[in-house]
């Protein structure tokens, strides 16, 4: 057709009136196919293992807040027990394919800011494995199936990090079994409050440095190998690094490590397209502060001095996660990245 609106070898004659009432009635059949049936859209979230849209910010509004009761775990402690239980993510995080086809590692990915981000990871489309201590299989067990809940890949390799042969073991095992590897969380921790370095044994300052910093770097060094461009390593720092609790002297010492570490990676691996950051978050209500953290005094009003008010939960460090290990950050690197509230350096 022609703009003389000529009549067509057929002798039908077409016209613009015709062609925007024939698309206009496709569209307005389209829109009550979906407005007649909401609930499909739903199903679709929910096989998808993905929450109703709002979820998350209906949930921050509602976080606790101090004081909370006088509770006690054994080291390395269980999310489960907690009072009240921390969010992760579990009915909170909606993912929309930001990491499809990734392939991730996360130590310490059985609870607490770990586990939000594997939830947060698989829920973007990423296959993962995660890395916990024998004594937290409870925990891990619920994270398994919350992967693949999501529709994705899970693998469970426990065992202690302070070992360096199992340290490559760890890594070895996940690219077997993921088929790769392009995303390395280092967050497994340790800390301990000792309020004198006079009561500070020679044994619990190896256990937090080999935990925090040794296992960082030998899990990193057997992972680089099998990194290609695109790839990106991803440290979970404090900010205890900036801000050290006098009660944490260990601990806030391998945090600053744990900053200088990820600078300095991120300029030798920058020409290979591999980029390292850090997240340094407040406090956030996980295992870690029940099992030895804090004193009780500490943890009655555990983030009480933060502009919020209150404790972070790990399912708000969730996207800081997913943005520094999606493509689209391919020019930030070296960066340490803060979620604490309000406070802290970064």
């Amino acid at each position: 057709m022609d703009s003389n609106n000529e009549k067509p070898a057929d002798g039908t004659q077409p016209s613009r009136r015709r062609f925007v009432s024939t698309v206009a009635t496709g569209l307005a059949a389209s829109a009550a196919a979906v407005a007649a049936s909401p609930a499909m859209a739903q199903q679709g979230d929910a096989a998808a293992g993905q929450p109703p849209a709002g979820r998350a910010r209906a949930a921050a509004a509602g976080y606790p807040k101090p004081p909370f009761a006088n509770q006690s775990q054994p080291w390395p402690g269980l999310a489960g027990k907690m009072n009240p239980r921390p969010d992760h993510g579990e009915t909170t995080y909606r993912g929309s394919g930001r990491l499809a086809g990734r392939k991730a590692l996360v130590t310490g990915g059985d609870s607490g800011i770990g586990r939000a981000a594997v939830i947060a990871f698989a829920r973007e489309g990423a296959d993962v494995a995660i890395n916990y201590l024998p004594a937290e299989e409870a925990d891990a067990r619920e994270v398994v199936k919350l992967i693949q809940d999501a529709g994705r890949k899970a693998v469970a390799i426990p065992g202690d990090i302070r070992d360096e042969a199992f340290c490559r073991k760890l890594v070895a095992e996940a690219v077997r079994q993921l088929g790769g590897l392009d995303i390395l969380v280092n967050n497994a921790g340790r800390q301990h409050s000792t309020d004198s370095i006079l009561d500070l044994t020679t044994e619990q300052f190896d256990w937090t440095f080999k935990t925090n910093v040794y296992a960082m770097f030998w899990i990193t060094k057997a992972a680089v190998p099998h990194l290609r461009q695109g790839s990106c390593i991803i440290n979970t720092a404090s900010v205890q690094a900036y801000d050290p609790s006098p009660n944490l002297l260990d601990y806030a010492q391998t945090k600053a490590a744990e900053v200088a570490f990820t600078k300095a990676l991120a300029k030798q691996l920058a020409k290979k397209g591999i980029r390292v950051n850090a997240i340094a978050p407040g406090p956030v209500w996980t295992p870690l502060q029940v099992s030895g953290g804090q004193t009780q005094e500490n943890l009655k009003k555990f983030g009480e001095d933060s502009p919020m008010g209150r404790p972070g939960q790990p399912a708000e460090l969730a996207l800081s996660f997913v943005t520094l290990a999606a493509d689209e950050s391919s020019y930030t690197t070296g960066q340490v990245y803060g979620v604490s509230g309000g406070a802290g350096n970064p």
